[in-house]
């Protein structure tokens, strides 16, 4: 029987120590740093319950303003004054227009635009900022292009020798009224749809505008809410493309 256990060799009086196999030697877990040796320096104490919500209005406001300086730089506002538009428009109506429109597309016959009539002193830098429309701003239909001529006889309106259909009027011209405007590179004959009514490229004191008194493009009646609606831009048969 064999065991592991030591002998006496009688020639060899040193004794028998059997082998022994280790297996690997296994690292010492890293210590663990309790809770309450933990250097100062490296504990941050929790915002307080007022700086958190303090931070959350600074950044809700200064949202807010980015999206209102933004919106406003893009349109404008104005309150419908008069009765030159009627039936398109009601005095004391609100309408939003797009001040980029013919910054990337171009000015077409039958469009409704707001614009500065000349002599008369364009908006403030602060007025856009808030978005407000100028005092003396005029809202119109475009009628007559660049190269075109108009020419207004016996109440009928004639473009380059075309009678024009108008469905949106509100009445015809009066007939005593008449003329003829050869329009040149950059203007546009405007009349407002309510023509008895409206000092529009007709007066000597407006006449045919060009597009850099053109303050943007009417997208839509947004108040009173019973006049909520998009703006028709009137498209010409007359003119239509084949």
């Amino acid at each position: 029987m064999i065991t592991d256990e030591s002998f006496f060799d009688p020639q060899d009086p040193t004794p028998y120590i059997p082998e022994t196999v280790t297996g690997p030697q296994l690292s010492p877990e890293p210590a663990v740093m309790p809770p309450d040796t933990v250097p100062e320096n490296m504990i941050e104490p929790p915002p307080s319950t007022f700086a958190v919500v303090m931070r959350e209005i600074l950044e809700t406001i200064l949202l807010t303003a980015i999206i209102f300086f933004a919106v406003n730089a893009v349109t404008g506002r104005f309150k419908i004054e008069g009765s030159s538009m009627y039936r398109t428009f009601e005095h004391g109506e609100y309408i939003l227009v797009n001040r980029l429109s013919y910054a990337i597309g171009d000015m077409d016959r039958g469009d409704v635009i707001v614009f500065v009539p000349p002599g008369h002193p364009e908006g403030t830098f602060f007025d856009r900022l808030i978005g407000r429309g100028g005092e003396t701003d005029y809202i119109k239909r475009i009628v007559g292009m660049p190269g075109d001529v108009v020419e207004i006889n016996n109440s009928a309106v004639t473009i380059n020798g075309i009678l024009i259909q108008e469905p949106y009027i509100n009445e015809l011209i009066n007939p005593l009224q008449q003329g003829r405007w050869e329009l040149g590179e950059d203007e546009f004959f405007v009349m407002g749809d309510n023509r008895n009514f409206s000092a529009d490229s007709r007066s000597p004191s407006v006449g045919p505008i060009s597009q850099d008194r053109v303050v943007g493009k009417v997208l839509v009646t947004y108040f009173p809410i019973s006049s909520w609606s998009l703006v028709d831009h009137y498209q010409y048969p007359e003119f239509a493309v084949e």
